[in-house]
C-alpha cells in the first residue's frame, strides 16, 4: 500500500502536469488566434504574462514537491 504522503505528493505532481499542459496549449492557441485576429500587442503582452505566473506557480510547486520527496529519504 502506498503511504499517504506518496499519494498527496503524485496528486500534487499531476496538478502541475495539467497546469502546464493547459497553460501551454492555451497559450499557444492564443497566441495564434491573436495574430490571425489582428489582437493589440497589449493583450498578447497580457497573455505571456498570465502565462508566465502559472509556469513559475508550477515551478514552485516543483521545487515543493522536490524537498519533499528529499525529505522523506
Amino acid at each position: 500500500m502506498v503511504p499517504d504522503k506518496d499519494r498527496h505528493l503524485a496528486k500534487k505532481a499531476r496538478t502541475v502536469a495539467l497546469v502546464i499542459a493547459l497553460t501551454m496549449s492555451i497559450w499557444l492557441g492564443a497566441q495564434w488566434l491573436g495574430g490571425k485576429l489582428g489582437m493589440p500587442v497589449r493583450y498578447a503582452f497580457l497573455l505571456d504574462l498570465m502565462a508566465l505566473a502559472a509556469f513559475v506557480w508550477a515551478f514552485v510547486v516543483i521545487y515543493q514537491i522536490w524537498r519533499a520527496a528529499r525529505q522523506q529519504d
